[in-house]
């Protein structure tokens, strides 16, 4: 009886994309996506929190540090979503190919009938995807790979992170905090790398539930953690700041064997045997050459971070910790739409595999102007809510008055990103994402930097003028984006069509 509940556990998790209504996979992916991210991003105000309660330059320490780490979180991420979209393209593909073999004539006339009815351009005119790996063979060697590099990670941080703190011109008492935080971060790489791969699996099949227990298991066990290590109890010593790192650590490791085994008894890695495990070229360039530019878009982000710490530098500590303490209550109200653009990227793999190309143009205006629903909501919450938040963390006025004075422009940004963050998903969903790399470059490096130099330097306006450049740069890579992606569109699937698209698939 044991084994047929876990089995039904299972079947429920996982999710078929390409049938049934679309709103209800929405609703079932991203509900648990955006509880899980919603306590990943706890876990982190967690550790803003207890880093407050030592001093501000441990808040600021944190906050430098997160922009180097934040570079091993754009490697996983890239792999974990290189993982998605090929995972789900290949499960697309083969219940389209098993679907069309199996199809009794009825059942194949109704869907020539709802097609000629519904389709904008016939998905027939549009090439299958070809070469094709099964999903267990791509699921294996997307874990094998992930192992690997992250100990090629490990070495590479190890010698780098001086010297990108150094490039964040950070000189200051937080120097060391920042840097001894990083170093013991690296033991916890591999488990970092083997999690996102191991997540990628799960979330191709549809299931965002296992991801979310295991954000949220490390969340409570962050907040048990993090003061005994940082203050000590039961006979352990009080470590101070490394006390936040070493708890990371432990967590992730738990996080990681947890996500894996569940994504090993999954259908995608179903009979898959230890041989499906050794390196095979061609898929692991397959998945590099679908992970790395979703990593770079990553790094590029990170590296827009390094920009606004670098012009921050001169307004003191007081800037610092303010824009660290923002960002993370920007983000917490990010959430909701975060969950959607999400879930969208498995949504499009699949259908796109099976060359349901209305289902994949539904999906995105469905994701776009629902959650642009949501971020008009968070717009009004971060305004009049704003101050509140801020002193939540931190007792300090001044960096509650800076703080609010980055989140008054963050406000009119939310569904800016919204929209950005579906565009990104819908590039990588069809295999085309190499795209997200060019928008992030412009975005997060020229935009941000061109846009800082000229609102500080020539303008004079201080701490205001980091903040404008970060809002000009993300309407204006939003513009981008926008012509970026009819192009992209009409040559992929020949065209999104238009918000209209919701009445005519409905109907």
């Amino acid at each position: 009886m044991a084994q047929t509940s876990t089995k039904r556990t299972k079947k429920a998790r996982e999710r078929d994309l390409v049938h049934g209504s679309l709103p209800a996979h929405f609703k079932a992916l991203a509900i648990p996506a955006g509880i899980g991210m919603l306590f990943n991003t706890l876990y982190n105000v967690v550790d803003t929190f207890f880093a407050g309660m030592i001093s501000t330059d441990a808040q600021a320490g944190l906050s430098v540090s997160f922009t180097v780490f934040f570079i091993l979180i754009a490697f996983g991420i890239g792999l974990g979503q290189g993982i998605s979209a090929l995972v789900g393209s290949a499960i697309g593909a083969n219940r389209n190919k098993v679907g069309n073999d199996t199809a009794s004539d009825d059942e194949k006339q109704t869907q020539t009938t709802e097609h000629s009815s519904e389709d904008i351009t016939s998905p027939k005119d549009i090439a299958a995807p070809k070469d094709i790996s099964a999903p267990k063979d791509i699921s294996a060697q997307g874990l094998s790979f992930a192992t690997l590099f992250s100990f090629l990670l490990c070495l590479a941080g190890y010698y780098a992170i001086p010297h990108l703190l150094d490039l964040l011109g950070v000189y200051n008492g937080y120097r060391t905090l920042a840097h001894d935080y990083l170093i013991l971060i690296l033991f916890a790489a591999p488990a970092f790398m083997i999690a996102f791969a191991a997540n990628g699996i799960l979330s191709a099949q549809g299931d965002t539930v296992t991801n979310r227990n295991a954000l949220i298991g490390g969340f409570l066990a962050n907040c048990l953690l993090n003061p005994l290590f940082i203050f000590g109890a039961f006979g352990i010593p009080g470590l101070g700041f490394d006390g936040l790192a070493i708890s990371t650590v432990i967590i992730e490791w738990f996080v990681a064997f947890y996500l894996l085994s569940h994504a090993l008894k999954s259908r995608a890695m179903a009979q898959t045997r230890l041989s499906c495990f050794i390196p095979h070229l061609k898929i692991i360039k397959d998945i590099v050459a679908q992970g790395a530019p979703a990593s770079l878009n990553f790094l590029t982000i990170t590296v827009g971070v390094f920009v606004i710490q670098y012009f921050l530098q001169p307004f003191g500590a007081t800037a610092v910790a303010a824009y660290g303490i923002a960002l993370r209550i920007e983000q917490l109200v990010l959430l909701p739409g975060l969950g959607l653009t999400i879930v969208l990227l498995p949504i499009i793999a699949q259908n796109y595999g099976a060359k349901e190309l209305d289902r994949v143009r539904y999906a995105f205006w469905w994701c776009v102007l629902t959650g642009i629903g949501m971020m008009l909501v968070g717009t009004v919450l971060l305004l009049l809510g704003g101050k509140f938040l801020l002193g939540l963390f931190t007792p300090d006025q001044d960096v509650i008055s800076v703080g609010f004075d980055y989140l008054i422009l963050a406000a009119p940004m939310l569904p800016a990103y919204l929209t950005l963050f579906a565009m990104m998903s819908f590039f990588q969903g069809i295999k085309r994402p190499i795209w997200t790399v060019w928008i992030g470059i412009y975005r997060q490096i020229f935009a941000s930097a061109g846009f800082a130099a000229l609102f500080i330097y020539i303008l004079n306006w201080n701490e205001w003028g980091v903040w404008t450049a970060v809002f000009a740069s993300v309407w204006s890579g939003l513009l981008l984006s926008t012509i970026i992606l009819i192009i992209v569109a009409r040559k992929s699937i020949q065209g999104l069509g238009g918000p209209g698209v919701l009445r005519v698939y409905e109907s």
